[in-house]
């Protein structure tokens, strides 16, 4: 196999199952590679926030002058975004070399690009799903980029997601709320016990959801780790103009006042944002920041998809919200922006869902709805989710011939909500990575409504 595709399309055939949650075959090979890391590592879990969490503290960090390499899952557009290394997307040819590594650990020998295989070394051969070899792949790139600090989140759950065979120096756990309900338990109770599984004795972990379920606590005191809890050992207080954050006595009252609001929009990067700064203290003796470095940090952070507003006529907004916590609160942003004659959204999302409560949250919002179709097995069609709007609509005002389409791809769609809009109208994009992440894979889109002057 020679190209980054040739790899990622084998993974995908490797493993009965897409989803295969457990540590034991991924814990043996990482030990066959001899994967270890040099460097503090930072590992993120949570329902929402993970990934403005994992950027805030990457743009830190770096402007502290430190390399750092995060992992992230999963990609709006190409495979490479996963692994940023001092804030660029991974080579696609440092990947294909870890690959092929990570096979030959897993017991698999290629004679000519995977044809035929045979046990390497006499050891058995281990099988991996897709999430779990790319990850170890990842991992390796990791491990020989002579890096400062490495920042992992958790690609779903925590206590066995492939990424919890690093051990964390510092955990940070984000937000708690229903989703992935029938691997991860149907309540915030089951859910925070498997995002806990991150935590380490003797560890901090940093718990920025402002109402954890109790089962974080519960095993931050089963296993003896340092719990920093939102309210308790650190706070936040501001204004519409600046913010600041402070920790409590027990931890050395330590503050930074004055604060720009993060660059990433919305109301809920304050939350994630706090527990960035509590994780940074929890480390400052081994990853020392200035004040200077948090401004900066803060002030010139990026991460494509989260709330993202790209002005123009109409206004786009683009936002990987893809569960009711999600997406309240992106309607709870796109309720602050102001007055939008009209508002269109370009729909798609995986069937596993619940549908029902996204929609709920977001009708209110909505004149018109452009479902999409999207290119994975897991998705809801859009066929499938303009019926299931249709179920739930209470508005008298939207029908389902007048106001809602149904398209091939989320470019179609978006083709369609321009053809539809008015110059100061605004677009949401949003339910799915591949939702936002289709929109994308040619560029910024072009904004300009039919009926722009």
């Amino acid at each position: 196999m020679q190209t980054l595709q040739d790899w990622l399309s084998y993974c995908e055939q490797l493993h009965p199952r897409a989803i295969d949650l457990g540590l034991d075959r991924v814990k043996a090979v990482a030990q066959r590679m001899g994967l270890r890391f040099d460097c503090p590592v930072i590992t993120v879990a949570g329902t929402n926030g993970k990934g403005s969490t994992c950027a805030m503290l990457d743009s830190i960090l770096r402007q502290a002058g430190y390399r750092t390499g995060v992992f992230t899952s999963p990609h709006l557009v190409r495979f490479e975004e996963r692994l940023r290394l001092l804030g660029e997307p991974v080579e696609a040819g440092k990947l294909v070399a870890a690959c092929a590594h990570v096979q030959r650990a897993r017991g698999h020998f290629d004679e000519v690009n995977g044809v035929e295989s045979r046990p390497a070394g006499g050891l058995p051969e281990i099988s991996l799903t897709y999430f779990e070899f790319t990850t170890l792949a990842i991992l390796q790139v990791m491990a020989e980029s002579a890096l400062d600090v490495a920042i992992l989140e958790v690609g779903l759950g925590g206590r066995l997601d492939a990424v919890n065979i690093i051990d964390a120096d510092c955990a940070v756990i984000t937000s708690i709320d229903l989703d992935h309900t029938e691997l991860l338990g149907d309540t915030r109770e089951a859910i925070g016990f498997e995002k806990a599984g991150i935590m380490r004795a003797g560890r901090p972990v940093v718990v920025s959801d402002p109402m954890p379920p109790a089962s974080l606590a519960d095993h931050a005191a089963r296993v003896g780790a340092d719990l920093w809890q939102a309210g308790r050992d650190f706070s936040v207080l501001g204004d519409k103009q600046q913010w600041g954050w402070a920790t409590s006595e027990k931890r050395g009252s330590r503050r930074y006042s004055g604060l720009a609001y993060p660059a990433l929009r919305g109301a809920n990067q304050l939350v994630n944002a706090a527990g960035v700064l509590a994780a940074l203290t929890a480390l400052r003796e081994r990853l020392p920041v200035t004040a200077q470095a948090v401004r900066n940090g803060l002030a010139f952070v990026e991460l494509p998809g989260r709330f993202q507003v790209i002005a123009g006529q109409p206004t786009l907004v683009l936002d990987v919200a893809h569960n009711p916590h999600s997406a309240a609160a992106l309607a709870a942003n796109l309720d602050a922006m102001g007055f939008f004659p009209a508002t269109h959204a370009v729909f798609g999302a995986m069937a596993d869902k619940d549908l029902a409560a996204m929609f709920t949250r977001l009708n209110p919002l909505v004149d018109r709805w452009y479902f999409s179709d999207l290119p994975t097995a897991r998705a809801q069609t859009a066929r499938g989710l303009q019926q299931q709007w249709a179920a739930q609509n209470q508005r008298k005002d939207l029908t389902l011939a007048m106001h809602t389409s149904t398209h091939v791809d989320p470019v179609s769609a978006l083709r369609s909500a321009l053809g539809a809009a008015d110059p100061a109208d605004r677009i949401v994009v949003f339910g799915s990575f591949y939702t936002v992440g289709g929109v994308l894979a040619g560029g910024l889109p072009a904004l300009t409504s039919r009926h722009s002057v």
